[in-house]
């Protein structure tokens, strides 16, 4: 296992994300950091996800009769200090064969600001070769279907190395890239001491920093246990003060961050005393903990959005499970409450998400107004969808880690107003009645009301496991 470091300890980091929509048959989400002070890394990056996302975008484009292909990069910090930085790139896709994924690391040198492949930790050409043969030897002994004669001393095969604590070299591999795609990681632990007369000044001062991480590796059975807790359910503090019964109200949801721009999305919520429901990403969330607190502070409804945006229709129940789970953990760290809702990515949902949902004391929110933010760069025209389809009991879907979207929440706030809109938290469309883990909820009833679920909603009930 690799070590990974906490990224709100590092200053300056916020994460961008490229979407694909929550309509269509592409499913498209990529995540990396952004570091201030370094702006090489975050090109790399960039670069990085951008060629491969252009690939995939290739591939799909030629196959139409692909069903739902996917393409996910999320992304850990796997050192972090006051000398270097390394960020590892998970970059998942499915092309309707079954999912594959892909692993890269890349490393920031603060020391002369250089943004390197992970090749670079090591000295030179002849250390790369000798840890190509010690890798050979460990794969050897893993059996046969394993090919250690595939590994071959190259940056492009060697493209994913990181540190575990006691600071062993850990090489990993893509799927299919010396094994079978059904065995899916393969790693291997080259020990410190045989590692280390192989390492660059980079590599040294990363193997340094991977040692003082000790935040246990997502999905680890630390990580996961400590999501158990005893925290309040999570619910807007200012929850009670409208009823909807009487009021117009309608739900502002955003998805995806926070990001970049979800701060000033708040002020904007602030001056018209406006709230709203933020269905975080979780890696995004362990990013920026502290703006998931001002949301609490303010008004605001914090549920639970996925770790890495999976498409849940597509996972076994352990995975939807897990991707729940983690971010669970994620949120309650952040604001000491437990979320009650959760929004699956692209709205895609079936018998086992509800059912998974309802173990987990969820109730899974759609939407009935999509403001087809995603991709549109007029602020005006997103405003206008989202007034013109705007009715009382509605869920609204925007994506706070769009500028545009936040530019054009004042002129949504503004002209809903003028209609006699009120803005308020999801459960609160929903009155004394409430929602229930598991039930799937698009809109309140009409005219506001205790609500009611969509027809999705009631279809899943009737078939969920008890």
């Amino acid at each position: 296992m690799i070590n990974y470091a906490d990224p709100s300890a590092v200053h300056g980091l916020s994460v961008r994300n490229l979407s694909g929509g929550d309509s269509g048959d592409r499913r498209v989400h990529v995540a990396y950091p952004s570091v201030d002070g370094a702006p090489r890394l975050t090109e790399k990056l960039r670069r990085t996800v951008t060629e491969q996302l252009d690939r995939f975008t290739r591939d799909t484009s030629m196959n139409h009769a692909l069903p739902h292909p996917e393409f996910n990069v999320d992304w850990q910090l796997t050192a972090a200090s006051d000398q270097v930085l390394g960020v590892r790139l998970r970059i998942g896709e499915s092309l309707g064969n079954g999912w594959s994924e892909a692993r890269t690391t890349v490393w920031y040198d603060r020391v002369d600001s250089r943004a390197l492949d992970s090749a670079a930790l090591l000295r030179d050409d002849a250390a790369l070769a000798e840890l190509a043969r010690l890798v050979r030897e460990r794969l050897a002994v893993q059996g046969p279907r394993v090919n250690p004669h595939a590994i071959k001393p190259g940056p492009r095969q060697f493209d994913s190395l990181g540190f575990n604590p006691r600071g062993d070299l850990v090489v990993e591999f893509d799927d299919s890239q010396v094994a079978g795609g059904s065995m899916g990681r393969v790693a291997v632990a080259v020990p410190a001491s045989e590692a280390e007369p192989l390492l660059s000044a980079t590599g040294m001062r990363a193997q340094r920093a991977a040692r003082a991480a000790q935040t246990p590796p997502p999905g680890s059975e630390e990580f996961i246990e400590a999501a158990s807790t005893t925290e309040p359910p999570a619910r807007s503090s200012k929850a009670g003060e409208v009823d909807c019964a009487k009021a117009k109200c309608i739900a502002l949801t955003y998805d995806e961050g926070p990001g970049p721009h979800t701060g000033r999305l708040l002020d904007a919520l602030a001056r018209e005393g406006a709230r709203a429901t933020f269905f975080s990403v979780g890696s995004n969330a362990s990013a920026r903990p502290e703006l998931l607190r001002r949301m609490r502070q303010e008004g605001h409804l914090v549920a639970n959005h996925t770790w890495s945006h999976r498409d849940l229709t597509s996972l076994p129940g352990s995975k939807v499970a897990d991707q729940l789970n983690r971010t669970q953990y994620a949120i309650t760290q952040a604001i000491w409450q437990v979320p009650t809702l959760m929004r699956p990515p692209y709205g895609a949902s079936n018998i086992q998400v509800a059912a998974v949902a309802r173990r987990m004391g969820l109730s899974v929110v759609r939407w009935s107004v999509d403001t087809e933010d995603q991709g549109d760069p007029d602020p005006g025209a997103i405003a206008d969808r989202a007034v013109s389809r705007a009715r009382p009991g509605a869920i609204v879907l925007m994506h706070d880690v769009h500028g545009a979207t936040v530019d054009a929440t004042p002129q949504i706030l503004r002209r809903l107003k003028e209609k006699g809109y009120t803005f308020v938290t999801v459960p609160e469309l929903y009155g004394p009645r409430g929602m229930q883990p598991g039930g799937t909820y698009d809109s309140a009833a009409s005219g506001g009301g205790p609500g009611r679920t969509g027809s999705l909603a009631r279809a899943l009930e009737k078939q969920a496991v008890p």
